[in-house]
């Protein structure tokens, strides 16, 4: 498997891939106009028919903060290491940007784990929180955990 930059044509592959597993409950639903609006923060597995078989946002919060979000990879290619590649490609380009902590919210956080995050309580994130939380339908009883991975120093 390789990790890509996503194109613009990759948009409509990543929105429906994300809404299939919102419409299950396992994340937070996307519009097609947001992942447009953030198409630079995505990178992508791709097969070998060039379908777009998952993807995975790393999202700028702040100076020192940036987001994974939007992890996916479709049920027939899930546990073949894609997911660990996309985090990696993700924690690549925040050490390229000088970005010190990336987070995440998700209701798999062994996954994360596995990557090397550690789970935190919601309120270190204050600039997530009040930049885009307070608008999401389950604020503010989410029922996502927060965990976070800090560059090494």
């Amino acid at each position: 498997m390789k990790v890509d930059r996503a194109r613009i044509t990759d948009a409509g592959s990543i929105h429906k891939m994300v809404n299939y597993f919102a419409g299950k409950g396992e994340m937070l639903p996307r519009a097609l106009s947001d992942i447009y609006e953030n198409i630079r923060d995505y990178f992508v597995i791709r097969d070998d028919n060039c379908d777009v078989i998952g993807c995975a946002a790393l999202h700028v919060n702040w100076i020192d903060l940036a987001e994974i979000r939007s992890l996916a990879i479709n049920e027939k290619n899930q546990r073949a290491g894609g997911g660990a590649l996309l985090v990696g490609a993700c924690l690549k380009e925040a050490q390229e940007l000088g970005i010190a902590k990336v987070f995440c919210l998700t209701r798999t956080p062994a996954f994360f784990q596995s990557c090397g995050f550690a789970m935190i309580d919601k309120k270190e994130l204050p600039h997530k929180v009040w930049a885009e939380c307070y608008r999401c339908p389950k604020f503010p009883d989410c029922d996502e955990v927060a965990l976070m991975h800090r560059a090494e120093e």
